[in-house]
C-alpha cells in the first residue's frame, strides 16, 4: 500500500483536479491522506465528503513543515509519496517510484534537473538557486539525484522510521529526508519528472523565509560526506 500525503492550504479551487489525476494516473493501491491547519482552509468542505480520502488535522501547529509531519508520521503505507495540492506534479511516475521502493531504494526523488526533466513556469530566481543546488550537490556529494530541493519524493517507511527529523522551517524537511537517507546509505534514485506552476491560487513557498533552512541541509551534506569511510 502507497500512502500519498497532502499537505494544504486553502487549495479549494486545485484540490479536486488533483485528486482526480492522482486517481487517473496512479494504479498502485494507494490512500490519500489530506493534512490541513484550521478548520476554515478551503479544501475541507471540499474533501471532507469524499469515499477513500484521510482528512487529517495538522497536529503540530500550523505550517507546511508540520503538515507533513503529521502526515508522515499518521500514513500507514509500506511508502510515503509527498505532493501538493496545487496540481504541479506529474502523477505518471509515481507507479514506477513505488517499484523502486519495492526494489529497495530507500527515496525515489521526482528530478526536474536530471536528463528528461522539466520544469514549466515558477519565479526565475527560486528556479535558478533549485537547480544550482541540486546540481551542484549532486556533483561535490555523490548523491544520486540532481533535484535535492524538490518536495515530490517517495520515501520507504523503513527509512522515515530510522530518521529524525530536526527542520524548523517548511519544505526543506524533504530535502533533510534525503540527505540523512544518503548519509545512512539508504539508496536514493531519482526519475525525470515535470513540474508546472500552479494556474489557481497563491504559492505559499517563502523564498527569504527558508532560503537558510535549505542551505544548512546543503553544508550539512557537504561537511558529512567529507568525513563518510571509504571517500
Amino acid at each position: 500500500m502507497l500512502s500519498i500525503v497532502i499537505p494544504v492550504y486553502n487549495e479549494g479551487e486545485n484540490i479536486l483536479p488533483t485528486i482526480k489525476s492522482l486517481e487517473d494516473k496512479v494504479k498502485t493501491p494507494h490512500q490519500i491522506y489530506i493534512v490541513y491547519d484550521f478548520e476554515e482552509d478551503t479544501t475541507v468542505p471540499v474533501v471532507k465528503n469524499l469515499p477513500g480520502i484521510v482528512l487529517l488535522k495538522n497536529k503540530y501547529g500550523r505550517g507546511a513543515l508540520n503538515a507533513i509531519k503529521s502526515g508522515l508520521e499518521e500514513a500507514k503505507g509500506d511508502a510515503v509519496l509527498v505532493t501538493m495540492g496545487d496540481l504541479s506534479d506529474d502523477y505518471s511516475i509515481v507507479d514506477e517510484m513505488y517499484k523502486r521502493i519495492e526494489n529497495g531504494a530507500g527515496v525515489v526523488c521526482g528530478s526536474r534537473y536530471m536528463k528528461g526533466g522539466k520544469q514549466i513556469g515558477g519565479p526565475p530566481l527560486k528556479t535558478f538557486l533549485s537547480r544550482m543546488a541540486g546540481i551542484s550537490l549532486h556533483f561535490l556529494s555523490g548523491i544520486q539525484t540532481h533535484d535535492i530541493s524538490n518536495s515530490f519524493k517517495m520515501y520507504s517507511k523503513k527509512v522515515l522510521n530510522d530518521i529524525r527529523i530536526e527542520s524548523t522551517g517548511g519544505f526543506e524537511i524533504g530535502m533533510e529526508i534525503t540527505v540523512k537517507a544518503h548519509l545512512k546509505k539508504y539508496r536514493v534514485e531519482e526519475l525525470p519528472t515535470t513540474w508546472t506552476d500552479r494556474a489557481e491560487g497563491k504559492s505559499n513557498f517563502k523564498l527569504a523565509q527558508w532560503l537558510p533552512k535549505y542551505l544548512h541541509w546543503y553544508f550539512y551534506l557537504i561537511r558529512n560526506q567529507a568525513f563518510r569511510p571509504n571517500r
